[in-house]
Protein backbone atom coordinates (compact mmCIF):
# COMPACT_ATOMS: atom_id res chain seq x y z
CA UNK A 1 0.00 0.00 0.00
CA UNK A 2 1.22 3.26 -1.09
CA UNK A 3 1.19 5.89 2.10
CA UNK A 4 2.80 8.72 0.71
CA UNK A 5 1.23 11.82 0.46
CA UNK A 6 -0.51 12.84 -3.25
CA UNK A 7 1.75 15.61 -4.49
CA UNK A 8 -0.52 18.68 -5.96
CA UNK A 9 1.00 21.82 -8.02
CA UNK A 10 -0.39 24.43 -9.21
CA UNK A 11 0.75 26.26 -12.21
CA UNK A 12 -1.11 29.49 -12.59
CA UNK A 13 -1.35 32.10 -15.15
CA UNK A 14 -3.76 34.57 -17.31
CA UNK A 15 -2.93 31.67 -20.49
CA UNK A 16 -3.69 34.04 -23.26
CA UNK A 17 -3.85 32.27 -24.93
CA UNK A 18 -2.19 28.58 -23.99
CA UNK A 19 1.37 27.91 -25.78
CA UNK A 20 3.09 24.50 -26.44
CA UNK A 21 5.85 26.34 -23.87
CA UNK A 22 2.98 26.01 -21.13
CA UNK A 23 2.06 22.31 -22.07
CA UNK A 24 5.93 21.79 -22.18
CA UNK A 25 5.98 22.83 -18.76
CA UNK A 26 3.02 20.59 -17.57
CA UNK A 27 3.71 17.47 -19.03
CA UNK A 28 7.70 17.43 -17.58
CA UNK A 29 6.16 18.95 -13.96
CA UNK A 30 3.92 15.94 -14.33
CA UNK A 31 7.31 13.77 -14.06
CA UNK A 32 7.62 15.30 -10.58
CA UNK A 33 4.11 15.92 -9.02
CA UNK A 34 0.98 13.27 -9.37
CA UNK A 35 -1.37 16.55 -10.20
CA UNK A 36 -0.55 19.17 -11.96
CA UNK A 37 -4.02 22.12 -11.35
CA UNK A 38 -3.62 24.93 -14.35
CA UNK A 39 -4.82 27.85 -12.97
CA UNK A 40 -6.09 30.28 -15.19
CA UNK A 41 -6.20 33.61 -13.16
CA UNK A 42 -9.33 35.33 -13.31
CA UNK A 43 -8.08 38.80 -12.03
CA UNK A 44 -5.60 40.19 -13.79
CA UNK A 45 -4.22 43.30 -14.42
CA UNK A 46 -3.38 42.39 -18.21
CA UNK A 47 -6.18 42.61 -20.94
CA UNK A 48 -6.86 39.21 -22.31
CA UNK A 49 -8.00 39.12 -25.64
CA UNK A 50 -9.94 35.79 -24.44
CA UNK A 51 -12.34 35.78 -22.17
CA UNK A 52 -12.05 33.80 -19.21
CA UNK A 53 -14.57 31.07 -20.69
CA UNK A 54 -12.56 30.62 -23.86
CA UNK A 55 -9.50 30.45 -21.65
CA UNK A 56 -10.70 27.58 -19.85
CA UNK A 57 -12.55 25.93 -22.97
CA UNK A 58 -9.06 26.36 -24.70
CA UNK A 59 -6.84 24.91 -21.72
CA UNK A 60 -9.47 21.98 -20.93
CA UNK A 61 -9.87 21.04 -24.87
CA UNK A 62 -6.12 20.32 -24.79
CA UNK A 63 -5.31 18.98 -21.30
CA UNK A 64 -8.78 16.54 -21.73
CA UNK A 65 -6.86 13.12 -22.34
CA UNK A 66 -4.06 13.84 -19.66
CA UNK A 67 -4.30 12.49 -16.50
CA UNK A 68 -3.60 14.09 -13.06
CA UNK A 69 -4.52 17.46 -14.99
CA UNK A 70 -6.57 19.15 -13.81
CA UNK A 71 -8.08 23.00 -15.23
CA UNK A 72 -9.67 25.98 -13.82
CA UNK A 73 -10.08 29.27 -12.98
CA UNK A 74 -9.16 31.39 -9.20
CA UNK A 75 -9.60 34.82 -7.93
CA UNK A 76 -8.34 36.50 -5.51
CA UNK A 77 -4.96 36.25 -3.74
CA UNK A 78 -3.05 33.09 -5.40
CA UNK A 79 -1.55 31.74 -2.21
CA UNK A 80 -5.02 31.69 -0.44
CA UNK A 81 -6.25 29.47 -3.79
CA UNK A 82 -3.51 27.15 -3.59
CA UNK A 83 -3.89 26.66 0.47
CA UNK A 84 -7.57 26.26 -0.26
CA UNK A 85 -6.47 23.29 -3.48
CA UNK A 86 -4.68 21.81 -0.76
CA UNK A 87 -1.32 22.18 -3.00
CA UNK A 88 2.36 22.78 -1.51
CA UNK A 89 3.32 24.34 -4.84
CA UNK A 90 3.35 26.91 -7.23
CA UNK A 91 5.09 26.12 -10.51
CA UNK A 92 6.28 28.63 -12.31
CA UNK A 93 7.82 28.51 -15.98
CA UNK A 94 11.01 30.49 -16.84
CA UNK A 95 12.12 31.42 -20.37
CA UNK A 96 15.29 33.38 -19.74
CA UNK A 97 17.20 35.75 -17.01
CA UNK A 98 14.42 38.46 -17.44
CA UNK A 99 11.51 36.28 -16.24
CA UNK A 100 13.88 36.01 -13.13
CA UNK A 101 13.45 38.96 -11.67
CA UNK A 102 9.95 39.22 -11.63
CA UNK A 103 9.02 35.59 -10.64
CA UNK A 104 11.81 36.20 -7.97
CA UNK A 105 9.92 39.02 -6.17
CA UNK A 106 6.72 36.92 -6.50
CA UNK A 107 7.78 34.03 -4.99
CA UNK A 108 9.39 36.49 -2.03
CA UNK A 109 6.27 37.69 -1.33
CA UNK A 110 4.16 34.33 -1.69
CA UNK A 111 6.59 33.22 0.52
CA UNK A 112 5.85 35.70 2.99
CA UNK A 113 2.32 35.44 3.10
CA UNK A 114 2.18 31.50 3.56
CA UNK A 115 5.34 30.10 4.28
CA UNK A 116 4.27 26.45 3.40
CA UNK A 117 4.04 26.71 -0.01
CA UNK A 118 6.60 26.58 -1.99
CA UNK A 119 7.43 27.77 -5.45
CA UNK A 120 9.00 25.96 -8.25
CA UNK A 121 10.59 27.51 -11.04
CA UNK A 122 11.21 25.02 -14.17
CA UNK A 123 13.01 26.30 -17.29
CA UNK A 124 11.19 25.89 -20.86
CA UNK A 125 12.00 23.52 -23.10
CA UNK A 126 14.96 25.38 -25.25
CA UNK A 127 12.41 25.38 -28.71
CA UNK A 128 10.29 27.32 -26.51
CA UNK A 129 12.55 29.50 -25.19
CA UNK A 130 11.77 32.93 -27.69
CA UNK A 131 7.73 32.41 -27.03
CA UNK A 132 5.01 34.28 -24.75
CA UNK A 133 1.51 34.83 -24.94
CA UNK A 134 1.85 37.97 -25.45
CA UNK A 135 4.48 37.89 -28.50
CA UNK A 136 2.33 34.81 -30.14
CA UNK A 137 -0.86 36.82 -29.61
CA UNK A 138 0.45 40.22 -31.26
CA UNK A 139 2.05 37.94 -34.08
CA UNK A 140 -0.97 35.97 -34.60
CA UNK A 141 -3.50 38.98 -34.59
CA UNK A 142 -1.45 40.83 -37.02
CA UNK A 143 -1.57 38.36 -39.37
CA UNK A 144 1.59 35.83 -38.91
CA UNK A 145 1.62 32.08 -38.56
CA UNK A 146 1.77 30.91 -35.15
CA UNK A 147 0.87 27.25 -35.90
CA UNK A 148 2.90 24.72 -34.05
CA UNK A 149 3.76 27.72 -31.41
CA UNK A 150 0.13 26.48 -29.52
CA UNK A 151 -1.69 23.70 -29.56
CA UNK A 152 -4.00 22.96 -32.47
CA UNK A 153 -7.20 23.66 -30.65
CA UNK A 154 -5.91 27.17 -29.34
CA UNK A 155 -4.67 27.70 -32.90
CA UNK A 156 -8.22 26.93 -34.36
CA UNK A 157 -9.56 29.79 -32.23
CA UNK A 158 -7.11 32.02 -32.63
CA UNK A 159 -8.02 31.72 -36.69
CA UNK A 160 -11.58 32.03 -35.81
CA UNK A 161 -10.74 35.01 -33.62
CA UNK A 162 -8.83 36.81 -36.24
CA UNK A 163 -11.62 36.21 -38.72
CA UNK A 164 -14.19 37.42 -37.19
CA UNK A 165 -12.78 40.91 -36.02
CA UNK A 166 -12.26 43.18 -38.42
CA UNK A 167 -9.73 45.00 -36.48
CA UNK A 168 -7.00 42.05 -36.96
Amino acid sequence: MDTRQQTIAVYPGTFDPLTNGHVSIVRRAKDVFDTIVLAIAKDTPKDPFFSLEERLEMAQEVFKNRPGVIVESFSGLLVDYVENRGAQVLLRGLRAISDFEYEFQMALMNRRLKRDIHTMFMMTDYKWLFTSSSIIKETAFLGGDVEGLVPNAVWERIKQKRGSNNHV
